[in-house]
């Protein structure tokens, strides 16, 4: 099982990411663009991603923070990190007026996660995103510790998810999302590159912060 970790900390808030494998050649690197494309949403670029790479697997994971609400709401490619370590720092507020079916929500930061998964980055592994095991663990509490975690397997946990998803040939912005139960099943098992943009308003039934105060999430 490959386990990915986040952590938002600090005065301001600060995103950091830890990845796990057992494999020795594994390698975390910071500001990196993954491999080859962002290939989910409309016109969002490459770059700033913290990657964990394993040529033994031709597995490479990334992860990176971005605002999400500026002060008009709409998102922007500035994702604050760091370029020497895994943080990536926002300052605390609420968006203007939140997502539109949480309008004025108080447990909606202004940060999005976003999350890459290549099983063949190396175009040589033959994986397919199917083949493995996921674990992403969100952690609620503020503190500079991890608790309050909740966790599930980000690409089976449920019948299907709207993922955008492709392989090293995609463009960008070109991934395809499943609209169903079995079109999601034929997309995990024949291709190798998933991706998505998340927030954590999305996660309330699991857990919620204040994002208007000073926390470390993890």
């Amino acid at each position: 099982m490959l386990k990915s970790t986040t952590a938002v900390c600090g005065t301001v808030a600060l995103l950091a990411m830890g990845l796990i494998s057992s494999h020795a050649q594994a390698l975390i690197q910071f500001d990196q663009n993954v491999t080859n494309n962002v290939i989910m949403g409309t016109g969002i670029g490459n770059g700033a991603f913290t990657t964990f790479r394993d040529n033994s697997l031709g597995l490479e994971l990334g992860l990176r923070a971005k605002l999400r609400f500026d002060q008009n709401n709409n998102p922007q490619p500035i994702y604050n990190n760091s370029t020497t370590n895994n943080t990536y720092r926002f300052t605390p507020g609420l968006p203007p007026t939140g997502f539109s079916f949480a309008s004025g929500s108080p447990t909606t930061p202004i940060w999005n996660f976003e999350w890459s998964i290549n099983t063949d980055y190396t175009g040589g592994s033959g994986k397919a995103i199917d083949d493995y095991t996921y674990q992403l663990v969100i952690d609620f509490d503020p503190g500079a510790g991890t608790g309050a975690t909740a966790s599930f397997d980000l690409i089976h946990s449920q019948p299907f998810f709207d993922h955008s998803i492709g392989d090293n040939s995609t463009a960008q912005s070109g991934g395809t999302e499943a609209t169903d139960a079995a079109s999601y099943a034929n997309l995990i098992s024949n291709f190798s590159l998933a991706q998505n943009s998340w927030n954590y308003e999305f996660f309330t039934t699991l857990g919620t912060i204040d994002p208007t105060q000073n926390g470390t999430y993890t």
